[in-house]
């Protein structure tokens, strides 16, 4: 048997990122944190952490970091279903692989939606969010992988529908002839990491070709927006962060005729579903608010485009 006083101290080393700060979380010393995580090391007979700032599970480590968690998320079931064993000493942490613009528009309001748990976020982009579940670092992930990965629940949540956009200013300067493809590969565009395929998607559906621009990389859904104001570049950017800027024309479409819809799914671990249940309730509801049926049509009521050819 595993000593979970030992797995505790493990889980709590690699969630700080120190041996001092895991001592804190559970009240206990430094060198008493120390002293269990040597001995089940020991014990395995392998390294369980590679001591650093911060400091990091090895994979045999995150094995047992992910068991603790699950186990903590059921005895937190437990707690709620069986009234007399008392609340549970401690919220249960829900670890969840989430991209950047679910995060800016809808997922925070299903957080707020579900009472008693603590959140872990993982950011990944949506075609790579599923591979966090394939390793088992996470219990759930939004993603664009409408195939279950195994072991796990897959729920379809909409398509949550993208703009190409910029300011007024960026057109006259970068596309005033038209969004031609020739001007298209000269503008300046934004990207959110080396993951992000969101505006070669974009282009290759608009022109049925690969076209690379040159590139201003920016790790976030809100500075993506502010570039775009700024004049900074041309982006695909979530409606419903742009859609006040689409309708007061400080933001324009570059081909409002042609959104780019991506659908999303909620992937869940089975082991822990009956816990995450309210979450996944959560999940669908605020989801659904803000996303669409992958067929939707273009809205009637889309800006209109900026000098199209």
């Amino acid at each position: 048997m595993l000593d979970y006083a030992h797995l505790s101290a493990l889980a709590a080393v690699v969630r700080t990122g120190s041996f001092e700060r895991a001592a804190q979380h559970l009240n206990v010393t430094p060198s008493a944190i120390s002293q269990r995580i040597k001995l089940l090391e020991e014990r395995l007979g392998v390294v369980l952490v590679v001591r650093g700032q911060p400091c990091t599970a090895t994979e045999v480590g995150q094995r047992l970091c992910q068991h603790v968690e699950q186990v903590a998320m059921l005895e937190s079931c437990l707690h709620e279903s069986l009234p007399g064993l008392g609340a549970a000493s401690r919220p249960a942490t829900l670890r969840i692989a989430v991209n950047a613009d679910s995060l800016a528009t809808w997922f925070i309001p299903a957080m707020a939606r579900t009472e008693g748990y603590l959140f872990d976020l993982v950011l990944d982009d949506q075609d790579h969010s599923a591979e966090w579940l394939r390793r088992g670092e996470v219990a759930a992930a939004v993603t664009a992988h409408s195939t279950p990965v195994q072991g796990c629940d897959c729920h379809p949540l909409g398509a949550l529908r993208y703009v190409a956009t910029a300011s007024p200013g960026y057109c006259s300067r970068w596309f005033a002839d038209g969004v031609s493809e020739r001007a298209a590969a000269r503008a300046p565009c934004l990207t959110f990491n080396q993951k992000d395929r969101l505006q070669a998607e974009w282009l290759r559906q608009v022109f049925g070709a690969d076209i690379h621009p040159p590139l201003h990389r920016l790790p976030s859904s809100q500075a993506f927006v502010d570039a775009a104001l700024a004049g900074i570049g041309w982006g695909m950017n979530p409606e419903p962060l742009v859609i006040d800027h689409l309708r007061t024309g400080r933001l324009v479409a570059l081909r409002p005729d042609q959104p780019l819809d991506i659908p999303l799914f909620w992937q869940q671990s089975r082991i822990v579903g009956s816990v995450l249940a309210p979450l996944t309730r959560a999940v669908m509801r605020e989801a659904g608010r803000f996303c669409r049926e992958p067929e939707a049509e273009t809205s009637s009521s889309a800006p209109q485009e900026w000098k199209q050819l």
